[in-house]
């Protein structure tokens, strides 16, 4: 079926994504093998980055203000944001995989809601890592320089990143329709995070990949975001520009892999 039945309008976008969006809240909360990585990889790759390689923090150079702990929890936030919705699409292959996806896609108002399910319930899973994360972080005694509106706006950028991550995700899955797309979805959102400066600060990195981490949008991001948590904003505007607008096209590539996915049947 491809665009045979009426769109639905508002009413019928929020049924749609509420059906789809409570179905895989639900299948995420009660499966540990869900759960328990959502959890589990963010808070390794926080002891691994933070604990690890604290020494980093005393090298010549590195003048964060609110030490490594903090430098280093923006990164494994906003990592944890994309990979939130990466996983999401790991559940979308899955539901085309058993034919449950066709199922929405036959009793859809206005399947757009689909997509917008899938995005409700990838928040939904990251709101529950950034919650368990963010307080382990803080009993590890992080230093936390900025104020209510700069936290505002480091976990507004988590936000965006994560809807970006679950469009291009759910773009790849609704094309293959199999959970054998998964490294397609995993690797490119793999390769751009650990491409931008990850360990020290863009001015300590050198060679290619200093050049390759001047270009990278998540550069800007990571930089306002410790900007926030430092209290001392910088970038703010482009990082923001960057957060709104790469969703933004990322909607266009989620709506025509589920025309695919419509045409397909």
């Amino acid at each position: 079926m491809s665009g045979g039945r009426a769109t639905g309008g508002l009413a019928g976008f929020r049924t749609v994504a509420a059906a789809v969006a409570w179905r895989s809240i639900h299948n995420f909360l009660s499966n540990p093998a869900f759960l328990a990585p959502a959890i589990v990889f963010p808070l390794f790759f926080f002891i691994a980055f933070a604990g690890g390689l604290s020494a980093v923090g005393n090298v010549p150079g590195f003048d964060f203000p609110s030490g490594y702990t903090a430098f280093q929890f923006v990164f494994v936030l906003l990592q944890s944001a994309a990979f939130g919705g990466v996983f999401t699409g790991f559940g979308i292959a899955r539901d085309f995989e058993i034919g449950f996806a066709n199922r929405y896609l036959l009793a859809a108002a206005n399947r757009n809601g689909i997509i917008g399910g899938y995005a409700i319930a990838a928040l939904t899973r990251a709101l529950i890592t950034w919650t368990v994360l963010t307080t382990i972080a803080l009993l590890a005694g992080m230093d936390v320089g900025g104020g209510g509106v700069e936290l505002f706006g480091l976990y507004g950028l988590a936000v965006l990143v994560n809807l970006t991550a679950t469009l291009w995700a759910a773009g790849v899955a609704m094309r293959v329709r199999s959970i054998q797309g998964g490294p397609l979805m995993q690797f490119p959102v793999f390769l751009i995070l650990f491409l931008a400066p990850v360990y020290v600060p863009l001015s300590l990195l050198s060679g290619w990949i200093h050049a390759v981490a001047s270009v990278n949008p998540v550069t800007a991001l990571l930089e306002a975001g410790r900007g926030f948590i430092s209290g001392e904003p910088v970038v703010v505007a482009l990082a923001f520009s960057v957060a709104v607008v790469l969703p933004f096209l990322f909607a266009f590539w989620a709506r025509g892999g589920l025309k695919r996915a419509e045409t397909a049947g």
